[in-house]
């Protein structure tokens, strides 16, 4: 990653594809051309470096378009989304954009094809290079692919299950992108394709010891083999992140919304808990998991499968949009009461009446995550004591616009609780990394699949649904041994928890939005809030009153991609 850190510079250089015509043919102000480029090692990496840009990461607070959080921001895009503005001209969270990533990437597949470039003097050392870097374009190739797919993917105006436009070769700005879209499991299969064959190049991991070489490396001095895949390039794409990435496009391919197809289920089931044995299985669950966020500790990486590097100088940006406004921040995105009454009981059970649940002591006894993820009334926080009720000052709900919460609550997860936003305007900031894969997503992977294909103690390869979400809600600290998981005998019972503790573990990181519409749930649950009058407690007062269509769980293709591409097919109801 200080490799990527290095070539910002020359990614500058290549940051519009829309205008790629001004490097590809010569001009007289001192600009790179593509002969340049396509002979330079440098500025060729620049090209690949392009392939970095748009990872999906947990700072998006996406979740405020969901039944999780609102945003106390009257301009906010995904609040205006979620209220009813979504359309094909106004849509947030499209990612066809990524298609100019994949651009780049193909453009730096055509120069390895050249092999003009001369990344070493020694030819192995160069040789090497040049697969290792194949790959990873490859493997970039897939993901951004992914990530459109992701977001456009859905029945189009013919009622064909769709996918995307499916790119493998660099396409000039004068070119031809009139490409119809692949059908859904076509374009899956094109993503698996690149996923495998990046595989192929791809050190498992970027270690100065490796345990495994890939056959295409056997024949190579493994002294020079370090030199191109040693721990310099540790947080670039390897084939430990492929294989993370091919069982969450499985998973994503078998959901309800989609193929709903049981191979997809073995699949992702297959790919996880493979590369989960790697870590030891459900005993390889790392400690840190639910609070990795408050250190961002850099030599505790056991939770990370992607991220990217740690900053290098302190920051408080992400805090003081998050802070409650007592704390200097200000408050903007706010959890609701439907997602503080998914945390369950501490005995495990879920907070209702019947199972010890109290609506005027209503953080009593819960899951210990609910006081990690969320400021509840009478909390301390940030240094600061929060009242989100009567008396709390700046802190009370709707207190002051665009500040105070709408909801009862504040935002700690993901945020650094060690930061401090000081009312003379200065503050001490903290380092902070991206998060692109956890391994306790590839867990929740792993435990939804191989419940769908055979129930709760389905195992494979050792592993099944049940001890995953055992050890998950162990780690999180419900009370043991765990009655309430004990009593799930069914797979329908069993989704559900899974699916709930899927919504806890990876809250606020980018998740939920896709969840609802991969499982088809209800999009429009009215979100709520809490109120304390000083006395009593006033729970599921409505905030929000979402407004999605009933086409709205598969989103729009961007309007004018449509009105300039007449083959691109939009997707049914935009």
């Amino acid at each position: 990653m200080k490799k990527i850190i290095k070539y910002v510079a020359i990614i500058a250089v290549f940051n519009c594809i829309t205008s790629c015509e001004s490097i590809l043919e010569p001009v007289d102000e001192n600009r790179l051309d593509f002969e340049f480029v396509s002979t330079d090692p440098e500025s060729a990496e620049g090209l690949l470096l392009n392939g970095y840009a748009r990872l999906q990461d947990q700072f998006t607070f996406i979740e405020t378009a969901t039944d999780d959080a609102v945003s106390n921001q009257l301009d906010n895009s995904f609040k205006r989304m979620a209220l009813g503005e979504l359309n094909a001209q106004f849509n947030p969270t499209a990612r066809w954009n990524n298609f100019e990533n994949v651009l780049w990437v193909n453009r730096f597949l055509e120069v390895i094809e050249a092999r003009e470039i001369v990344w070493s003097q020694d030819e192995q050392i160069n040789d090497m290079f040049y697969l290792r870097m194949e790959g990873e374009a490859l493997a970039l190739r897939g993901l951004h692919h992914y990530y459109a797919l992701q977001a456009h993917a859905g029945v189009g105006v013919s009622g064909e299950l769709l996918g995307i436009p499916y790119f493998n070769e660099f396409i000039q700005a004068d070119g031809n992108f009139n490409t119809p879209r692949l059908s859904f499991e076509a374009s899956v299969l094109a993503i698996m394709a690149d996923f495998d064959a990046a595989l192929a190049l791809l050190p498992t991991d970027y270690t100065n010891a490796p345990d495994v070489i890939l056959p295409v490396y056997e024949a190579f001095d493994m002294d020079k083999y370090e030199v191109v895949n040693g721990s310099l390039y540790n947080l670039r794409i390897s084939g430990r992140i492929v294989s993370a990435l091919k069982a969450r496009l499985a998973l994503y391919a078998a959901s309800p919304s989609f193929l709903n197809d049981a191979s997809y289920y073995t699949m992702a089931a297959t790919q996880a808990s493979a590369l989960l044995n790697t870590i030891g299985g459900v005993s390889g669950l790392a400690p840190n998991g639910v609070d990795y966020f408050e250190a961002y500790d850099e030599g505790n990486d056991a939770e990370m499968i992607w991220r990217g590097s740690i900053q290098n100088s302190p920051s408080a940006n992400i805090e003081a949009r998050m802070f409650p406004p007592s704390a200097n921040g200000q408050g903007e995105v706010n959890p609701t009461q439907n997602f503080v009454d998914a945390f369950p009981m501490q005995n495990g059970f879920p907070a209702t009446v019947a199972n010890g649940f109290d609506p005027q002591n209503p953080y009593s006894n819960r899951d210990p995550r609910l006081d990690k993820f969320v400021v509840v009334n009478g909390a301390t926080y940030a240094g600061r004591n929060i009242n989100t009720g009567v008396g709390g000052g700046i802190d009370r709900l709707d207190s002051i616009p665009e500040f105070s919460t709408k909801t009862g609550y504040y935002l700690k997860k993901p945020l650094r609780p060690d930061v401090r936003l000081n009312d003379d305007g200065t503050s001490i900031g903290q380092r902070h990394y991206d998060v692109y894969f956890r391994y306790t997503e590839l867990f929740l992977i792993f435990a939804e699949a191989a419940n769908e294909l055979g129930g709760p103690d389905n195992t494979i390869n050792g592993i099944s649904p049940r001890d995953v979400i055992g050890a998950i809600r162990q780690r999180a600290g419900i009370d043991q041994p765990d009655a309430f998981l004990g009593s799930i005998s069914s797979t329908e019972d069993m989704r559900a928890l899974i699916r709930n503790e899927r919504r806890l573990e990876l809250s606020f990181e980018g998740h939920r939005f896709w969840d609802l519409r991969r499982w088809g749930l209800n999009l429009n649950e009215t979100a709520e809030g809490a109120f304390f009058n000083g006395t009593n407690y006033d729970l599921g007062v409505s905030v929000e009153v979402r407004n999605y269509p009933s086409f709205g769980i598969y989103m729009p293709i961007p309007n004018n991609e449509t009105l300039r591409f007449p083959e691109i097919e939009q997707n049914a109801g935009w």
